[in-house]
């Protein structure tokens, strides 16, 4: 009997090797490619929209809107008799400059807080001129002198004193005699702006505001401005503000029994002129504070020396001896405005 089966299995091993081989013949390569995408313009990634900020202490504000409000400007007086003063640590901006006897007087300007009530309100002066048209504000003033007041009308600028037969906004308190205590409301204020045709909304320009706080430690914690031999300011730096001190004992603001503080103390060295002379000699200034001058602004502990730049429609802006901007930190700001011969001292952490 033959043996076939170990034959056939071997046949078919063979043809099974030669269909594997035929299946391994190569074939040709061919390049496949696939193109990129063309990009029309380089992909961006929007920033987040900036929050409202005020224009006068560069905090966050609650609205747009609320930025847009029409400031006030209301003259205060600094003697003796006014002190405790309600409402000053709600200003964004207070300039302070000597009036007759060397005695200081100040104009402060309200905007991102309000109060309800502000005083005591006192006269106008040269000084306000400049200051009211700079922040766009509403001007809030007891009396003047007859060249103030035709300085004021002929300035067009918004005169809501009581000169100008304003009265709802203003009242006596029984708590001082006059003239130290005429105060304003507010509400009422406004109400009475816009009754007289006065636009109670604006487009402000603002203060130029840095964030961050600079480098290294405080340098400069004590600067005394002796405005006069009647009025001597000390600001002593403590916890990020400045405290104020007026002939030597706190200031503080009778609406809250606080002491006055600010973020930044602005001392700039502008032109006083002699405008008038009463009969017992005391003077009144006309203070320029438009054009340029020499200014040091102190802030967080630190000393900045510069120049200030102004005109009558913006706020003053400042820069250092090699152009660059110096900026405010957030908060309150307080210029004193000294004259051109005036001198303060300084002293740092002991």
């Amino acid at each position: 009997m033959k043996r076939v089966r170990p034959i056939a299995t071997l046949v078919l091993a063979v043809l099974a090797v030669s269909v594997l081989i035929g299946g391994c013949t190569q074939q040709p390569v061919q390049d496949v490619t696939t193109p990129w995408p063309v990009a029309d313009k380089e992909r961006t990634v929007p920033k987040p929209a900036e929050p409202p900020r005020w224009p006068y202490t560069g905090k966050k504000a609650s609205s747009e809107k609320a930025t847009h409000k029409r400031p006030l400007s209301i003259k205060i007086e600094n003697s003796k008799s006014a002190r405790p003063q309600t409402g000053l640590n709600s200003a964004d901006v207070v300039y302070e400059t000597i009036a007759e006897g060397g005695i200081t007087r100040f104009n402060c300007i309200f905007h991102s807080k309000v109060p309800d009530v502000v005083g005591p309100v006192r006269s106008a002066r040269l000084s306000d001129l400049w200051i009211v048209p700079q922040y766009d504000a509403l001007f809030f003033f007891s009396g003047a002198s007859a060249s103030v007041e035709g300085a004021v009308n002929r300035d067009k600028l918004p005169n809501l004193s009581q000169d100008a037969g304003v009265s709802a906004p203003y009242s006596r308190s029984s708590a001082r005699s006059a003239p130290h205590n005429l105060y304003l409301d507010t509400d009422e204020a406004y109400r009475t702006a816009k009754s007289r045709g006065y636009k109670i909304t604006a487009d402000l320009d603002p203060l130029q505001f840095e964030r961050r706080k600079p480098d290294g430690e405080p340098t400069v914690t004590e600067i005394s401005v002796p405005f006069s031999n009647y009025n001597r300011v000390r600001w002593v730096y403590d916890d990020g503000v400045y405290r104020r001190f007026n002939d030597g004992v706190a200031h503080r603001d009778a609406a809250t029994n606080k002491q006055v503080t600010a973020r930044n103390v602005v001392v700039m060295w502008a032109k006083y002129e002699v405008a008038s002379r009463d009969m017992v000699g005391s003077t009144t200034y006309r203070i320029v504070l438009g054009g340029k001058g020499r200014v040091s602004i102190f802030r967080d502990g630190q000393r900045f020396d510069g120049t200030w730049t102004a005109d009558r429609d913006a706020p003053p802006k400042f820069k250092d001896s090699d152009g660059r901007p110096i900026k405010l930190g957030q908060g309150r700001t307080w210029f004193q405005v000294i004259p051109l011969d005036g001198k303060i001292t300084m002293s740092g952490p002991e």
